[in-house]
């Protein structure tokens, strides 16, 4: 039976993938195989030896220590994509809050202590030129970071009759195909928001996209422009934002990341984190995290991890072995030759590697010994070695 600690409130979808015959799901519980959560800080000295895998109910994984996961064998998934619709819709709500004052208005009005319903509609009407915005059609959409979520607000953007440019220079295969031909795509990030109206964040917080949202790149911005950030908090200078406000270079900033000096301005619309809080969204990243978490569990597949390539293969008969090992030459040949000396047939196999790790999984006709895979695990750059019957 595989144990899996839950460290998060998971939705009910997520859980009811684990069927009570093979798993034992827990807070608590000792030497877990898997770890599924939601924004829990997890540290890696709270990370048991046992733990194979920690699944992530949502994008980012920054509260995870990936690289130290990595060095042990941890595979990490995220899921991409399962909260994309939620996210895409708060990107729609949080333009036209910055476009047309909206919010303003609400908070202008519930502020009146007028009692006479006449007298409230004349001063409402005498004062609602203060909150005129301006509409989505006909204005350029820039979206920065063009994967699953970015790639829907581009088409959503189109649908709205706005003029859509793109910037990314890490688009996948995948992404690319997914995007509206519609979509112009833009050589740097530069260009990007010295054309748009609007523009919009759709990147991981790296230490190549943290703070790229500068002061340097802010005088770059089309003058009047507006911000709407429901990417992560780090990827902005917020004292940056401040700055292109007051000089009046940026119209509105929009975003779930709030900041202390950005609270109390009109021109700035802060939220809690609710870019992915709607019920969809939840159990979509509940089932998706725990249907890898169960293929990894019981056949050694990855799909969707930020630190291990992806890898899946159909199982045969036999027994299959999966492990884990620096990538560098030699190893997998060695390992070819502890299992031809033990005479064991390979069924079927497959390696590959993503930066300085490689994963490999291989189908034999006949259980190894326990002399075999310490054996295995003893070649120097083998990290971690299992056996899935």
């Amino acid at each position: 039976m595989f144990k899996v600690q839950k460290l998060n409130q998971i939705s009910a979808k997520g859980l009811e993938q684990f069927a009570q015959s093979t798993y034992e799901l827990a807070d608590d519980i000792v030497n877990p195989d898997a770890v599924i959560l939601r924004s829990h800080k997890l540290a890696a000295a709270d990370v048991a030896a046992s733990v194979k895998c920690i699944a992530r109910a949502g994008a980012g994984t920054n509260n995870i220590p990936v690289s130290d996961m990595t060095a042990r064998g941890v595979v990490v998934f995220n899921t991409p994509g399962a909260n994309a619709n939620a996210v895409k819709e708060l990107v729609f709500a949080g333009m036209m809050l910055g476009a047309r004052g909206i919010s303003q208005g609400i908070a202008y009005v519930n502020s009146l202590d007028i009692q006479d319903s006449a007298e409230l509609n004349k001063v409402v009407e005498a004062n609602k030129k203060q909150f005129k915005g301006t509409e989505l059609m006909g204005k350029t959409l820039g979206v920065i970071g063009l994967g699953a979520i970015g790639s829907m607000v581009a088409e959503m953007g189109l649908s709205l009759g706005m003029q859509v440019v793109g910037c990314d220079p890490a688009i996948s295969v995948e992404a690319a195909w997914r995007l509206p031909s519609a979509v112009k795509k833009m050589e740097s990030v530069e260009s990007l928001v010295a054309n748009a109206d609007f523009i919009t964040l759709h990147v991981p917080a790296i230490e190549v996209t943290k703070g790229m949202i500068n002061a340097d790149l802010l005088s770059s911005f089309k003058p009047g422009s507006r911000l709407v950030n429901f990417a992560r908090g780090e990827i902005v200078d917020v004292q940056a934002i401040a700055d292109a406000l007051e000089n009046g270079h940026l119209a509105t900033y929009v975003s779930d990341f709030p900041a202390p000096c950005l609270q109390g301005r009109d021109d700035v619309i802060l939220m809690p984190h609710i870019g992915a809080s709607t019920e969809e969204a939840e159990d979509n990243c509940a089932v998706m995290a725990a249907r890898q978490t169960i293929d990894f569990l019981e056949n050694g597949n990855i799909t969707n991890s930020v630190n291990f390539p992806a890898l899946s293969l159909d199982r045969a008969s036999g027994t299959r072995l999966t492990f884990t090992n620096d990538n560098v030459p030699k190893i997998l040949g060695s390992v070819l030759s502890i299992l031809a000396d033990a005479n064991l047939n390979i069924i079927d196999m497959l390696n590959k590697s993503r930066e300085d790790v490689a994963y490999n999984i291989i189908d034999v006709d006949s259980n190894p010994s326990k002399d075999v895979i310490d054996a295995i695990a003893a070649l120097d750059g083998v990290i971690s070695i299992r056996v899935i019957v």
